[in-house]
């Protein structure tokens, strides 16, 4: 096995473990999502806290949406800091295509 291969084999293995990293985020937080939703959570700190751990999977698209869903949610409740979940979002996930506009 040559170097190359060897590289390939490492990128591929941590692109399986964040594949499985991520499925097991959304695994984890819909039944946390779906609580504060089904029970229309008014608890700022429970979920600002559950936006602030699915920010950082909002590249795996079923994470993404609970993400909208429970800012959709946080909207009646306090939009300035909703604005600033989605500012943060953009920032974090939106980066690169801002970037490449002319």
């Amino acid at each position: 096995m040559n170097s190359g291969d060897a590289t390939y084999q490492a990128i591929r293995s941590l692109a399986r473990g964040l594949r499985d990293l991520q499925q097991q985020a959304a695994q984890q937080y819909q039944p946390v999502v779906d609580d504060i939703l089904r029970t229309r959570s008014r608890d700022i700190r429970h979920i600002e806290h559950t936006l602030d751990r699915l920010l950082d999977f909002c590249g795996h698209e079923p994470v993404l949406r609970m993400y909208k869903n429970l800012c959709r949610h946080y909207w009646d409740i306090n939009p300035a800091a909703t604005a600033d979940y989605i500012n943060a979002y953009r920032e974090y996930w939106d980066s690169d295509e801002r970037e490449s506009q002319p």
